[in-house]
């Protein structure tokens, strides 16, 4: 291989590492709850899932809720809108996680992917508990 051509795919690897840390917003719309629980119920499973990811919950209304989370030096604000059938993690703002045009960095989707998953398996737990 030529050092023109070696050169040239060292440039475009780098800029494909650097262009994978931003990515879509990832929002959670309208997932179900696939459980027979009352809204009191599911309001208390996404606020023990989300503490114990390290978010702090607030209840803004009777079916709503924000979440704040600080890692390091970054911020990020989520609202979780709920009721007994459905939910959603819903992005609301952020620090220092290179937001602009609907994109994030990943590190974000990441978390909103195991507050997810944390959710529904608190959701289970609960289920099973009646």
């Amino acid at each position: 291989m030529s050092p023109l051509k070696l050169l040239g795919a060292i440039v475009l690897a780098f800029l494909l590492v650097g262009c994978g840390r931003v990515q879509p917003v990832m929002n959670v719309e309208d997932t179900p709850v696939t459980y027979n629980l009352q809204s009191k119920q599911v309001k208390m499973a996404i606020m023990q899932a989300a503490s114990n990811r390290g978010w702090i919950v607030e209840e803004v209304s009777p079916n709503e809720l924000n979440a704040k989370l600080h890692v390091r030096s970054h911020y990020a604000e989520i609202k979780i809108p709920f009721n007994d059938k459905f939910y959603s993690i819903l992005y609301l703002n952020s620090e220092n996680l290179r937001a602009s045009d609907g994109t994030i960095h990943r590190n974000y989707n990441r978390w909103i992917n195991n507050l997810n998953v944390d959710i529904k398996r608190q959701l289970a737990v609960t289920a099973s508990a009646q």
